[in-house]
């Protein structure tokens, strides 16, 4: 079975409390119980970890690289733009990442600098973006 990481990056556990007309009122709970819902159905074992902290996000990386994880999803949230170590970090672990957002970035200002280094991005479908994000994970590493 495929092993995903979820990583809501700063500032997720304010969705659905603030900036509601952008990213909606969805809380972070709900995304999660979303998220989990599109994993069983699609067969992927997933864990999902939250942090405003970029090294603990860093540390959570690398340890998943360590446990075998097959691919992670990353919203990077409050952390887009001016944290090399984090970007560095997603070029290193040995899986891949998709960065998934909520709502399209490119609308609000500059691409992520994470993005240079994922994957696949996959932006502005809400909370179906996972369910997108999940199955093109488990598809590609089928393969």
């Amino acid at each position: 079975m495929t092993k995903v990481l979820i990583v809501h990056g700063a500032g997720m556990n304010m969705r659905g409390k603030v900036q509601t007309d952008i990213f909606g009122k969805m809380t972070l709970p709900e995304y999660d119980a979303q998220i989990r819902s599109y994993a069983a159905e699609l067969g992927v074992e997933i864990e999902i970890f939250h942090s405003n902290v970029e090294g603990a996000v860093i540390d959570r990386l690398y340890a998943a690289n360590d446990e075998g994880f097959d691919a992670a999803l990353f919203n990077p949230a409050g952390f887009s733009r001016g944290y090399p170590a984090l970007t560095a970090a997603i070029s290193q672990v040995k899986f891949p990442t998709i960065e998934v957002h909520i709502s399209n970035p490119v609308r609000r200002g500059p691409v992520s600098d994470t993005a240079q280094v994922s994957q696949g991005i996959v932006a502005g479908f809400g909370v179906i973006g996972y369910s997108v994000a999940l199955r093109g994970v488990r598809d590609m590493l089928a393969k």
